[in-house]
């Protein structure tokens, strides 16, 4: 999609959650110091792109953690820390009956699930969550939305699926993407970048 507006995307900072491999999905789990930092650390790697930066769209996830890592990255930009946009098609991917449990504890808490999720990761849905083909038809709705350059502070998850969908990427590459909380992805003109 060469024609597509650039997209600098931010998955939110870290929080406790993160720190201890627990699913958070759609909890509303605040960001730690760390998280706090790596939303500052962001916010100043934008700055290379001031002043036009200043005028994209600013969007982020209706969750906590997205909400404080855009107003920090605001604020180390120099803007107004609540100027910004909320779009819940940008929310994680729900882990339903996974969320607040232990990665490493996933396979005694839901033996079933856990060998199902490994036969295929991308199709695969928790007991009252989505699958990352569900998420990638919600990140696909939102990004035929935007006509304009945007900054996204958003989720793993849907950064994975931008990844893909912007990209061309097969989508059961989906759950195997990178998307760390200490770098800006840089989404243009169908290629990608990490600042």
């Amino acid at each position: 999609m060469p024609d597509h507006p650039t997209i600098y995307f931010i998955r939110h900072g870290e929080t406790d959650w993160n720190r201890d491999r627990r699913y958070q999905g759609q909890q509303d789990v605040p960001l730690n110091e760390t998280g706090r930092t790596q939303a500052q650390r962001n916010g100043l790697a934008l700055r290379v792109f001031l002043p036009s930066i200043a005028e994209a769209t600013f969007v982020a996830s209706p969750l906590g953690r997205t909400r404080e890592t855009m107003q920090i990255v605001r604020r180390e930009l120099g803007l107004p820390a609540d100027r910004y946009d909320i779009d819940p098609r940008l929310m994680e991917l729900s882990y339903g009956a996974w969320e607040g449990t232990l990665q490493d504890d996933l396979a005694e808490h839901d033996p079933d699930g856990f060998a199902a999720r490994s036969q295929d990761p991308f199709r695969w849905r928790p007991e009252n969550g989505e699958s990352y083909a569900d998420l990638l038809a919600r990140v696909k709705l939102w990004s035929g939305a935007i006509r304009q350059d945007c900054v996204v502070v958003s989720h793993g998850g849907v950064s994975r699926c931008l990844q893909a969908h912007l990209l061309g990427l097969a989508p059961e590459l989906i759950p195997e993407l990178e998307c760390p909380q200490d770098r800006v992805l840089i989404l243009s003109g169908g290629a990608m970048r990490w600042l």
